[in-house]
């Protein structure tokens, strides 16, 4: 038998990219500075970890304006809908819930 640490997705298991990825998952898109707010992060380590996020092709990092104001919107892909909900399994299995 197979133990359900296995099963953990080593991208989104660091502690602010769950974070991220969960708040995330919660909106079809989320704009950089309300995930900012929400994860409780500096505007450089969220780039950093969503810049991870995306080259895994979990995250899709959306450019444009309102108004003259630049914006960034984030939005999780279907693989990373799919790999936090896998993820989020292996750790129901680890505590004994599923």
């Amino acid at each position: 038998m197979t133990h359900p640490r296995h099963g953990l997705d080593e991208v989104i298991h660091s502690p602010v990219r769950f974070s991220i990825v969960a708040t995330l998952a919660a909106a079809e898109k989320a704009e950089f500075g309300y995930v900012r707010d929400t994860v409780e992060v500096s505007d450089s380590v969220l780039s950093k970890q969503v810049g991870v996020l995306e080259k895994a092709g979990y995250v899709k990092v959306t450019k444009g304006y309102v108004g003259k104001r630049p914006r960034t919107w984030l939005a999780l892909t279907p693989d990373g809908r799919a790999a936090f909900a896998a993820h989020c399994q292996a750790l129901r299995a680890i505590a004994g819930d599923a």
